[in-house]
């Protein structure tokens, strides 16, 4: 992952309380090779399913009209932390499927010393779930897991993050020197949190986006009070 100082754009008005830490169930664990090892087994979100959450994936770049102003989709995902998304490169069949790239700005907690710059590799999106890497040639530095699994409320969700290296020459030094400089575990430790309000927050606005979605360039007469309702 590449972090540098960014100024963090101001705040965006939610009317919900974000779920907290402790409604999902979350391990923190360094593995043998070194490599810091997350897990997030979600609270169930619910009104979801998984095709909701594939559509989303699929159109989070895409702008939205909010009590009359216009938002990146992804600035709203979460009002707090969230900076910037780009799709860096589109799969072969114009999704962002297996071979896209995508470019993430996020602060964890609007920490800047817990800035995230990073282009990662998309290696699975559908309906199962979404799955990111970064690579520095073979060796596989970071990977992000996230699997939807339809349940009667909803979906659940089960998120899983690798930082550090799987492999290759000089794995032992960029897991016990480098990953903890560039991701030290109190970062890992903002991060459950943060993405535990991400996909807590989904629950409040997808289900109304994706049942509009054919005419989703503006949502102003809802605003945020009944958007998901």
């Amino acid at each position: 992952m590449n972090t540098r100082r960014k100024t963090l754009p101001p705040s965006r008005p939610w009317p919900w309380p974000l779920k907290p830490l402790a409604s999902a169930q979350t391990t923190r664990q360094h593995l043998p090779d070194g490599r810091l090892y997350l897990t997030i087994a979600h609270d169930i979100i619910r009104g979801v399913t998984p095709a909701m959450l594939c559509w989303w994936f699929n159109h989070i770049d895409e702008p939205i009209e909010m009590n009359g102003r216009v938002y990146p989709r992804y600035l709203l995902w979460h009002p707090q932390d969230h900076i910037a998304y780009q799709v860096v490169q589109r799969a072969p069949d114009g999704h962002v499927g297996k071979g896209a790239r995508v470019r993430i700005v996020e602060a964890f907690g609007r920490n800047p010393d817990y800035l995230v710059d990073s282009i990662e590799n998309v290696e699975r999106l559908d309906e199962s779930g979404l799955t990111l890497s970064r690579r520095l040639g073979k060796t596989e530095l970071f990977n992000l897991s996230h699997d939807f699994h339809a349940v009667p409320e909803g979906t659940f969700y089960f998120s899983q993050m690798l930082v550090g290296a799987d492999s290759g020459f000089g794995r032992q030094f960029i897991n016990s020197i480098v990953r903890p400089r560039l991701f030290p575990d109190e970062m890992g430790q903002a991060w459950l949190r943060h993405n535990v309000e991400e996909v807590g927050n989904l629950e409040h606005f997808l289900p109304a986006l994706y049942a509009r979605s054919s005419k989703i360039n503006s949502l102003a007469s809802n605003g945020w009070q009944t958007v998901g309702k």
